[in-house]
């Protein structure tokens, strides 16, 4: 039989808490209607201890931690309830205490229901090579100096060395490079980075708890490990509605000597807008956020998102599109763009590279009709030829083109020039019969709304952006000048970003919003995490607090302020339910209300608190 998770008891023990003092009050009242008063006091104190009882060990636990809550102002309410008799007042309290704090599960709950877990992305076995033959072994076995199997689609396990052939590598989530990197033999490689080419055998140079990604998952841990928890919104006035609560009873028994008149006031003071305020209007801002594509944890993300100053953003898949894409096409006097563009598609259709992939989607964007290629062979990261409609073709590196070409045709690629001073680009060059025809340059190119999201953020409250990348630092700045962000970093590691956040954080609260493995320690060390979830890492949207579900950027200005208006609309409601509780408080304090009166009162000042924090769904 398998053992329940904390979460799944927590989740449980606040049900059964819900449950048993709403069976206990319904069971009073028909007792009570059937005149077997009695079994109705029974009923209510009975549902009320168990509440109580919960309520004490959660107290204790808390108080031992050093947090002082308002659960202590509920506890202090039921229990003086029930010590003068007033069973009926105790159970109203402890069903509004259960419903509060099943109302703050539900927020909890939504952590990550449908994200994969950070070592799904750690492989677990490897193909090693053994008395030339290949065996599957758990990937704790392999030691340094075995050989190993890299088949294309497949994460390194192990850091290591290039054995045999070429190795085509995604460099994308370790480093932030957009563009994949070809590696040749005796070159090292690291794990975590993805074969994205022809199968090649990997040297094992360090065993995988010493590799790149295992040292990024310690790295993770640690961040979660260091980062200071959050308190609830309504705790922060914990200590001074208490005082004030006691200061009130303490006053009306001075006055009246009225035991009745204190249970009263304590009933009246149970914290329930504040319990009940904040967490509904965060979670109905995080139902509005979800509604456009932002998947928010809990709502203490919610309400920190709310109060950030400084963001901190990767370029590869946040500020970029992540994606490869044809940007210039530069073609001889004798061809056209779109005779190269469909000779070059048509023979890249046999290829499984980004460029290729990339060269694909442009035709078919262009509606461009491509032919099956034939006889084609790939030189694994150089290039490929083949025959297209009977016509030979070369699609790869220029040098790799020039190669193939006739001696007199590889001047040409000097005549026609190339586009090496473009950012983060790369450069293919395409042959035709023999002769040179043009080149093709892909880059990752800057999302089209990422200026106004810039202003939309900073419009947001956020005093300061940086831009914190993994690429080179001259295309990190050339991008960072781009957007208008205020700083831009390039050439860092993950333990730099933390750095980064660390040293931000004297500003105020830090937001990190990034996509890949090599973010996933800053997005952990920040007070908010963002990850592009749409196509970015799972270590990436496990760790963080707030997932983009949508691959757009405007999707964070909007959560921002969702955030804002969310949190005014928690304070506002706690502010006018404290209010309203306050006036109930002096009413009960001069004998205007019993403590049965008073409790039906503060469920009509609940209700008034829930219906306005629920105009955070619109």
């Amino acid at each position: 039989m398998r053992a329940l998770s904390n979460v799944e008891l927590e989740r449980y023990r606040v049900a059964i808490l819900v449950t048993v003092a709403a069976v206990g009050l319904i069971t009073g009242l028909l007792a009570h209607y059937y005149r077997l008063y009695d079994v109705a006091q029974i009923a209510w104190s009975s549902a009320s201890c168990v509440v109580i009882a919960v309520l004490a060990i959660q107290v204790v636990q808390a108080l031992r931690g050093g947090d002082f809550g308002l659960d202590i102002v509920a506890l202090i309410s039921m229990s003086a309830a029930l010590v003068f008799g007033e069973h009926l007042a105790a159970n109203v309290v402890a069903l509004m205490y259960a419903g509060g704090q099943w109302l703050e599960d539900l927020a909890r709950q939504r952590a990550g229901r449908e994200m994969s877990a950070l070592l799904g992305r750690v492989a677990r076995t490897a193909m090693r090579y053994r008395d030339n033959a290949l065996e599957e072994v758990a990937l704790g076995t392999v030691r340094p100096a075995d050989r190993l199997l890299i088949r294309e689609g497949e994460v390194l396990p192990v850091d290591g060395r290039v054995a045999s052939g070429y190795a085509i590598l995604d460099l994308s989530t370790l480093t932030g490079e957009s563009l994949p990197r070809t590696f040749g033999r005796g070159e090292e490689v690291f794990s975590g980075s993805s074969c994205v080419g022809p199968v090649f055998d990997l040297s094992v140079s360090r065993q995988a708890s010493e590799s790149a990604y295992a040292n990024i998952l310690r790295l993770v841990k640690s961040a979660q490990d260091s980062k200071a928890p959050l308190s609830r919104m309504a705790d922060k006035y914990a200590v001074g509605f208490l005082l004030l609560t006691l200061a009130m009873a303490s006053a009306t028994w001075w006055y009246a000597e009225d035991t009745m008149r204190v249970v009263a006031v304590l009933v009246v003071a149970t914290p329930c807008p504040l319990i009940l305020a904040v967490p509904i209007a965060l979670i109905a801002g995080m139902s509005r956020a979800s509604r456009i594509g932002v998947l928010i944890k809990g709502s203490e993300a919610l309400e920190t998102l709310a109060n950030i100053r400084t963001a901190v953003l990767d370029k590869t898949g946040t500020i970029t599109s992540g994606q490869a894409k044809l940007v210039e096409t530069r073609v001889l006097a004798r061809y056209t763009d779109q005779d190269l563009l469909t000779y070059a598609a048509s023979l890249d259709q046999a290829s499984a590279h980004v460029t290729a992939t990339a060269l694909i989607r442009e035709a078919a964007e262009r509606s461009l009709t491509l032919i099956p290629p034939t006889n084609v062979d790939e030189t694994p990261g150089s290039g490929l030829e083949g025959l297209v409609a009977g016509r030979k073709v070369i699609v790869g590196s220029i040098a790799f083109v020039r190669e193939r070409c006739a001696a007199s045709e590889r001047d040409s690629v000097t005549e026609i020039g190339t586009s090496d001073d473009l950012p983060n680009s790369m450069t293919v060059g395409v042959g035709l019969d023999g002769r040179f025809a043009g080149v093709l340059t892909f880059a990752d190119q800057m999302r089209p709304d990422a200026t106004t999201v810039m202003e939309n953020l900073r419009d947001s409250g956020i005093d300061r952006i940086i831009l914190a990348s993994g690429d080179r630092t001259a295309i990190a700045q050339s991008m960072g000048r781009a957007v208008g962000v205020d700083l831009a970093l390039g050439d860092l590691s993950p333990e730099a970003k933390v750095r980064i956040i660390q040293d931000e954080r004297h500003r105020g609260p830090v937001m990190m919003v990034g996509d890949g493995v090599n973010d996933a320690p800053a997005l952990a060390a920040a007070d908010v995490g963002v990850a592009m979830g749409a196509r970015g890492s799972a270590s990436s949207s496990q760790v963080a607090s707030i997932v983009l579900m949508v691959d757009e950027l405007k999707a964070l200005a909007a959560a921002m302020t969702i955030a804002h208006r969310s949190k005014n609309i928690a304070m506002e409601s706690a502010i006018a339910g404290l209010g309203l509780s306050v006036s109930a408080m002096i009413a009960a304090a001069f004998g205007y209300l019993s403590p049965v009166e008073g409790a039906l009162i503060q469920e009509g000042i609940d209700l008034v608190v829930i219906l306005n924090a629920l105009r955070a769904l619109h």
